[in-house]
């Protein structure tokens, strides 16, 4: 299923209003205001529109009560996670709804980043550029790239606090760091027979 269909199957009905965290180009904010929902998205670099402001969440200061938040890996970035989520929940109504699609760096486990290395050789073969040259250097350099970022289970304790799961699944994410090399079918296959682990899930919630 397509993020945009994931989001939309859990929002309320429109014209209701719906926040987008860390909007990034727009994509799903347009997508989800063409559905007919009042649609606010925010970014630090949000495209020109009516619908998008230049402003972080901790800068928001939007009048009365939302209906829904939806983030697209962005939330496992901010500093103060719980600060992040205490104002979501306050920006929400009673039973407003939380939709993410997030990253969860923290379950690359040795199988999973085998396979991942053999992808980094197949991307550098037909590059022709260097592949990492062992195991042990993707591993290294993994945690360097994600040091300071909220794994999985900081979030899941976080959101637990918060907000009432109503839908999860873990899904595919390292196909978007090899630029297609491994097709999103493929890593879905290798994840569902247990080959690899899923490093990406989504997630969404009611507000308690």
């Amino acid at each position: 299923m397509e993020l945009a269909d994931f989001v939309l199957a859990h929002l309320p009905n429109p014209p209701a209003r719906i926040l987008e965290i860390g909007c990034g180009r727009g994509e799903l904010a347009r997508r989800i205001a063409a559905a007919g929902y009042d649609m606010l998205a925010i970014d630090p670099e949000a495209p020109e529109g009516s619908i998008f402001r230049r402003v972080t969440l901790e800068e928001l200061d939007e009048p009365g009560l939302l209906d829904a938040v939806v983030a697209s890996r962005s939330l496992h970035h901010v500093v103060d996670l719980a600060a992040a989520l205490d104002k979501i929940a306050g920006l929400l109504g009673p039973g407003g709804v939380l939709v993410l699609d997030e990253f969860a760096h923290d379950r690359l486990d040795d199988a999973t980043a085998d396979w991942y290395w053999g992808q980094l050789r197949a991307l550098a073969a037909a590059r022709g550029t260097t592949a990492p040259p062992s195991l042990d250097q993707v591993i290294s350099e993994w945690a360097t790239d994600h040091e300071g970022l909220h794994g999985y289970g900081t979030m899941r304790g976080e959101l637990d606090a918060r907000f009432q799961q109503v839908d999860f699944s873990w899904e595919p994410y390292l196909y978007r760091e090899l630029d297609g090399v491994a097709a999103e079918a493929l890593e879905r296959m290798l994840i569902e027979t247990g080959a690899i682990q899923a490093t990406g899930y989504r997630y969404a919630a009611e507000n308690r």
